[in-house]
């Protein structure tokens, strides 16, 4: 959320055009002098602390909950538990797992084409007779004090029993698997199937090899700089209940909780302001949310929670974890034939959300020409924390499989890991073109995006740097790997655009910024249409008193769709400023040129630039009333904009075959991400992508024990961060082949930093390993791991691919 004079305070920065310019974020002076503003800054008169009773178990039933040493605490106002919420008449929290589908917005992903029903399953914010997961919460501390709140929480005694825990996704779906509900005859949460089973299963038969490999793409951590908070208040002179967290979009939380309370959306108000970070897991309304909102309406006082870290790692929704087998057939040259996968994702223990395996499969042949394919997907339920959609979504699992198999491939058959991708890729000739699985690429010259990724990773140098490397007792790997995205999220978006009579022009969007550079972006994009300086821009965005209607900002959505409905709002408003201008200049309005930011009536030195104009509306009472409407436009979108971001990434590495060790020594990736509106920001994601990709793929995982659920990464003491000094510099650099999709030529870039980074990273391991005998290493390649794997090929007698 925007201070009201940030913008205006800030200098302009040079003459346009804009669009394209690394400017420096106009955001980042008021962040980095302390002046933003989170969820926690927030301070209400009156306001009360939450405390969460959690559940230890990873399994249990609820026998009783006896609260009355926490209630006669001091300082405590209440204690509250899901007995309380019920008989309020409070339901579950509606997640809307299923997403819209990548291609017909109008449906839904999964329609029941598995041969059985996909659930929504009610999520009670608050327990009542089962914990399905460690860290649920069960119980509520309400106090005037955050210690006092802590400490009584400490008083809450509950009666569990213990029950059959199932925390291992292959274990889940086994016939004796405990169940997580008992009127469910299984885990599975849903199954789909998509593609051609037949045809593909004809071409694995009469393929010259086939590949089969598992692979595990595990549980990983959101951990945002900022722990999530959230303050609930009811004001009852004007009936309306507000939530301020920062969240990924407070349209989708505003109507998630007026449903959850009964109430009609206009009741029900939500403020994000600054997040630090979001990747995802921030888009869904969580517990914590709903019930200090129902304790505020309850209690007729604000009432505010903060998460701890620990917290965090017990009750956070987590991303990926899904468990893929997959087959790839390829004739003797190595070009693919078919492919066919089972992929398992692990829901966890509430149906939140569906998307990473909706986005995976849409892109499961990624930039290669697979003539058929298969997919049968499931959605299991376990005694974990819910997942839900993370960095990328599913598209760096789905890319992860394929470079993956393509390289045991390359080394069966004999072929050069870089000719086996150019053999498959799809050539740029033949866009637009329609993947096995519905997806139709408009734009991206793959070709050229990999030879520009390996002249700039001097991949044909390599062999020296490797020889080296064994002079020094460490052994060199690279690879390099092929992307392309599929952004999809949800497809309603509305911007509104106003230029104000005080100089400033006022853009209204339904996105949401944690961290992308939303302030700067807009700005830019609005100069250039305009004719104003970036710092005449003000963006609201985060509070639905404002924002009405929009989606938020995930899947690289934002510039996308919102872009989109910047240049037709500008349009308007250019179209309009062109009639009242006319008029001032008695001129004709087509004899107008709008150059340099001002009308220009021919033969003439005067000018009018729109912020005039603004001004002439609103104090010229000569203009006739047909002329007097303010300069503001406002456009909604409802649908798809396809575009596809693409491009390719190499990966060098060593290995210290003594400790397991590795050191990324280069990374190196180009991308296509459209046009760029600043540079500067787009690097950024890219790193800041790279950095997380490297994480999963070295060092990330949550790590729960199998048997009792019990969280044993639960502190940065246990779960390994990247840290800056395991990255080396990266090389990144922007292509663009352009896309009809958008008037912007946006593609996206939020997520293009990540989609290869897995997969380009374990090939390098790999590939330094090969000459040992290595042929994978699951995820995170640990020393531990590595190390393992070095010594289990020495024992099996490795000594050649």
């Amino acid at each position: 959320m925007t201070p009201p004079d940030a913008h205006m305070a800030a200098s302009a920065v040079g003459d346009g055009p804009y669009i394209g310019r690394p400017l420096p974020r106009l955001e980042d002076e008021r962040l980095l002098r302390g002046q933003g503003r989170y969820t926690d800054d927030f301070r209400l008169a009156g306001e009360l602390h939450a405390a969460f009773v959690r559940a230890p178990h990873a399994h249990a039933a609820i026998e009783g909950i006896e609260v009355a040493e926490a209630a006669a605490a001091a300082g405590v106002v209440a204690v509250l538990t899901g007995a309380d919420y019920k008989a309020d008449g409070l339901g579950g929290i509606d997640h809307f797992p299923n997403p819209a589908d990548a291609v017909q917005a109008d449906r839904r992903a999964f329609t029941g084409n598995g041969g059985r029903a996909v659930l929504d399953l009610p999520h009670l914010p608050l327990a009542t007779d089962r914990v399905r997961h460690m860290g649920e919460p069960v119980a509520v501390v309400i106090a005037e004090t955050a210690e006092a709140a802590a400490d009584a929480a400490e008083l809450v005694a509950v009666d569990y029993r213990e029950l059959p825990v199932v925390a291992d996704l292959d274990q889940a779906v086994t016939a004796r698997a405990p169940r997580l509900y008992d009127d469910l005859p299984d885990n599975i949460a849903f199954e789909a199937r998509f593609g051609d089973e037949a045809a593909t299963e004809q071409a694995l038969r009469g393929a010259a090899v086939v590949i089969e490999q598992r692979f595990v793409n595990q549980r990983v951590a959101n951990a945002q700089m900022e722990p999530r908070s959230a303050i609930g208040t009811h004001d009852p002179a004007t009936d309306i209940t507000t939530m301020i967290a920062g969240s990924q979009g407070a349209v989708r939380q505003r109507d998630t909780l007026a449903r959850l309370l009964g109430l009609a959306a206009e009741k029900v108000q939500v403020i994000c302001p600054d997040v630090g970070g979001g990747f995802g897991p921030r888009t869904n309304l969580y517990p914590e949310q709903a019930v200090v909102v129902w304790a505020a309406r309850r209690l007729a006082r604000p009432v505010r929670w903060t998460s701890t870290r620990s917290e965090a790692f017990l009750a956070d929704f987590q991303g990926r974890d899904s468990i893929t087998t997959a087959r790839i057939g390829l004739d003797a040259e190595g070009r693919i034939t078919g492919y066919a996968v089972a992929l398992d994702g692990n829901v966890g223990a509430h149906t939140v959300s569906y998307v990473p395996v909706a986005n995976g499969y849409r892109v499961l042949t990624t930039v290669y020409d697979v003539p058929t394919a298969f997919a049968r997907l499931r959605g299991v339920l376990t005694n974990t924390v819910p997942t839900a959609p993370y960095r990328g979504a599913g598209r760096p699992e789905a890319h992860f499989v394929i470079e993956r198999l393509l390289d045991i491939a390359a080394r069966r058959l004999g072929l050069d890991r870089v000719e086996i991708r150019r053999r498959n890729m799809v050539p740029r000739q033949r866009l637009p073109y329609r993947n096995a699985m519905g997806l139709t690429y408009d734009s991206g010259d793959f070709h050229h995006n990999l030879s520009q990724a390996l002249a700039m990773a001097d991949w044909a140098g390599f062999d020296g740097r490797r020889a080296a490397a064994r002079g020094r007792g460490r052994l060199a790997g690279i690879a390099v790997a092929n992307y392309v995205e599929s952004p999809v999220g949800i497809p309603v978006e509305r911007v509104e655009v106003a230029v104000l009579a005080d100089g400033a022009v006022e853009v209204v969007a339904g996105t949401q910024s944690t961290g992308q550079g939303h302030e700067t972006s807009f700005a830019q994009v609005i100069a250039d249409r305009l004719g104003v300086a970036p710092a005449q821009v003000r963006l609201v965005t985060g509070d639905t008193r404002r924002v009405a209607v929009g989606g938020g900002t995930h899947s690289d959505r934002t510039m996308r769709l919102a872009g989109q409905l910047i240049m037709k709002t500008t349009g308007e408003i250019l179209e309009q400023g062109r009639q009242v201008a006319a008029h001032l200049l008695a001129v004709d309005p087509a004899d107008l040129a709008f150059v340099d930011g001002a009308f220009r009536a021919p033969g003439s030195n005067r000018t009018f630039r729109l912020v005039e104009l603004a001004a002439e509306i609103a104090g010229n009472a000569t203009l006739p009333a047909s002329l007097r409407r303010p300069l503001h436009a406002v456009a909604d979108f409802r649908g798809r904009i396809p575009a596809y971001p693409t491009g390719a990434a190499v990966c060098e590495v060593e290995v210290d075959p003594e400790t397991g060790v590795t050191d990324i020594v280069r990374y190196t990736t180009v991308d296509d991400v459209g046009q760029p509106i600043n540079p500067l920001i787009l690097h950024g994601q890219v790193h800041g992508g790279i950095a997380q990709g490297v994480g999963q793929a070295l060092f990330e995982t949550v790590s729960a024990d199998a048997e009792t659920g019990q969280i044993l990464s639960g502190s940065f003491m246990d779960y390994a961060m990247p840290r800056a000094d395991r990255l080396p510099a990266i090389d990144v650099a922007l292509a663009e082949d352009p896309t009809a999709g958008n008037t912007l030529r946006v593609k996206g870039g939020g997520e293009s930093g990540i989609t290869p980074a897995t997969a380009v990273t374990i090939n390098a391991i790999v590939d330094a390993l090969a000459p040992l005998g290595v042929v994978h290493v699951d995820m995170p390649a640990t020393p531990n791991r590595v190390w393992a794997a070095i010594q289990d090929a020495s024992r099996a007698g490795g000594g050649g691919a």
